[in-house]
């Protein structure tokens, strides 16, 4: 658990750091830093997207994946959660620039193999190589990001810590189920969402990702059913 502490703590201060310098940040500079990282996000999201072996796979998954999203309207039901909170603090941050903060960064950070294999490898062997130096990448882009978009980058300390911790727990039970395909599709589709959430921030889009997000649980089930069936 000492590395995705670690990771944790990189995050916070990474924030901390983003938000000193968007202080002294003109708002015609932030917004077009924003455009540059949206930029960025979309290059990530598509490297990751391309190596997708069976598309077919992809399809389907995000196909119900979405309307799983949208039939809870989870972007509505996160979106209401933000705004009650905000108003609680009687803050002025804009609840859907804070939950597009909070989004982007937790996929940014925590979807791709990276993080599955390296939390695995770290509760199974205890090597923590993988996660050290992606404590690393996350303190630079969470500095850019924060910067760029604000606090809501400081939630996804609180998820990587959950997420990755669970893994790093749990890792002799779910290494079993958590094969080199099944983390191939979590990743591939992870992308997808990301490059959509790349387009929102040029502005070219206004996809509700968080309605997509039900593909990253849909997608292993969908590659299971292939497989029982014969068709990879």
């Amino acid at each position: 658990m000492f590395a995705v502490i670690v990771n944790t703590l990189a995050i916070v201060a990474a924030v901390f750091i983003g938000l000193l310098l968007r202080k002294g940040l003109p708002e015609r500079i932030s917004e077009n830093v924003i455009k540059a990282l949206g930029l960025c996000t979309v290059i990530i999201g598509v490297q990751g997207a391309i190596k997708e072996d069976n598309i077919l796979i992809m399809i389907i998954s995000v196909v119900i994946g979405v309307t799983i999203g949208e039939s809870i309207d989870a972007d509505g039901r996160v979106n209401r959660f933000t705004d009650r909170l905000l108003r609680r603090g009687s803050s002025k941050v804009n609840s859907s620039k804070l939950t597009e903060a909070f989004i982007t960064s937790c996929l940014i950070m925590n979807v791709g193999a990276m993080v599955i294999v390296g939390s695995l490898d770290a509760g199974l062997r205890a090597d923590y190589k993988m996660l050290y130096t992606k404590s690393l990448l996350d303190f630079i882009s969470g500095i850019m990001m924060t910067a760029a978009m604000g606090i809501g980058v400081l939630g996804s300390a609180i998820f990587t810590l959950l997420f990755q911790g669970g893994i790093v727990l749990l890792a002799e039970y779910l290494s079993p189920y958590l094969s080199d395909a099944i983390i191939r599709e979590m990743s591939c589709n992870g992308c997808l969402l990301i490059f959509a959430l790349g387009l929102n921030m040029l502005g070219l889009t206004k996809f509700k990702v968080i309605n997509y997000l039900p593909t990253l649980v849909v997608a292993p089930m969908v590659l299971a059913a292939f497989d029982y069936f014969g068709f990879i």
